[in-house]
């Protein structure tokens, strides 16, 4: 896993929160759209979570690889920059 302080240093204050996650943090696998937006996220034990549920699991440390973001009043997972797209939660399916 990469160094979140050096993460944090890359990106503009307070654009993305990102949480401690524990060792058994499960994964985003897709995302849950409606019209075209996302309205929740599928993880990898199976389980699919409303947008604000997986906010408040991965402040818990429960979903690895995301952090949170805030756009208008709204939190949201993002994935945590890096230099791959690969692992963009955008460029998962949706379920």
């Amino acid at each position: 896993m990469q160094d979140l302080n050096k993460i944090n240093q890359n990106l503009p204050l307070n654009a993305v929160e990102i949480p401690p996650t524990a060792p058994n943090a499960d994964t985003v696998t897709a995302l849950k759209k409606e019209s075209g937006r996302v309205v929740g996220y599928q993880l990898s034990s199976g389980e699919v979570l409303a947008k604000d549920e997986a906010v408040s699991r991965a402040r818990q440390g429960g979903i690895a690889g995301v952090g949170i973001s805030n756009r208008k009043g709204n939190e949201y997972l993002k994935s945590i920059p890096d230099d791959t797209e690969d692992n963009n939660l955008g460029n998962l399916p949706a379920v």
